[in-house]
């Protein structure tokens, strides 16, 4: 892991971002860590939906707050999202979903041509990104998932070090992921926006339905797939309270 640049923030959180072999990510750290004294932090990790950028202001504005609430929370731009190349097969299978959605028409073929693959992609860059995050003084276990869904599921039943998970609730869910929900052990916070023009709001509750699982808490809030309330990242970071620290 190589750092390539660092702002301290006003709220006295440590923006760093870093290279990983061909991963580009960035790491938020609470005011204290690091310094004598303090107990390493412990870590959430944070990932957005299928090709939005580490940027994201609504991801950096969720890492910084949680980040100022006492975590360190890293984020990556995964194989083919964000500043990372996408093929040009992958071009085409985001656009034909994106006339699928707008239009009215069946998306579940393009679907899991496209987010399927990405999955399958993504996980391996979140654990060698886990692996050396933890191997930095100023983190430490145990470890929190937060976001992307279909990332979270494959990631909550593979990674025996991820303690506890918050998922942004979203219908569609590649079917590998839907069979792997009933493996989900771990304490799950689900977050539904109502109105999702995107994602279908009863597989959004079959999904929550599936997950194995015995602690398990729905929040579900009016509005659309950009409308959860500020009020729930409170919320988050009093469960990843009970969890991980």
């Amino acid at each position: 892991m190589r750092f390539t640049s660092e702002q301290r923030l006003d709220d006295g959180v440590l923006a760093r971002e870093f290279t990983l072999g061909e991963i580009p990510g960035t790491l938020w750290t609470p005011g204290s860590a690091g310094s004598s004294g303090a107990a390493p932090a412990p870590l959430v990790l944070m990932a957005h939906n299928n090709g939005l950028p580490k940027a994201q202001p609504r991801l950096v504005a969720r890492a910084r707050h949680c980040a100022a609430y006492g975590y360190a929370v890293a984020t990556i731009d995964a194989a083919g999202c964000g500043d990372r190349p996408r093929s040009a097969a992958d071009e085409q299978a985001r656009a034909d979903m994106r006339r699928a959605i707008q239009s009215g028409e069946p998306v579940d073929e393009i679907f899991e041509s496209y987010i399927g693959p990405l999955v399958e992609k993504a996980v391996p860059d979140w654990r060698t990104t886990l692996d050396a995050l933890l191997a930095l003084p100023e983190i430490g276990g145990p470890v929190g998932y937060s976001g992307w869904t279909a990332v979270g599921i494959r990631l909550a039943v593979s990674e025996p070090r991820i303690a506890a998970a918050g998922f942004f609730a979203g219908g569609y869910v590649p079917l590998a992921q839907r069979e792997e929900a009933r493996q989900v052990t771990i304490p799950l916070l689900f977050l539904l926006q109502w109105d999702d023009e995107g994602n279908p709001r009863q597989r959004a509750l079959d999904l929550f339905d599936a997950f194995g699982t015995e602690e398990k808490t729905l929040h579900a809030n009016l509005g659309g797939h950009t409308g959860t309330p500020w009020f729930e990242v409170d919320d988050g970071n009093r469960f990843f309270d009970r969890h991980l620290k």
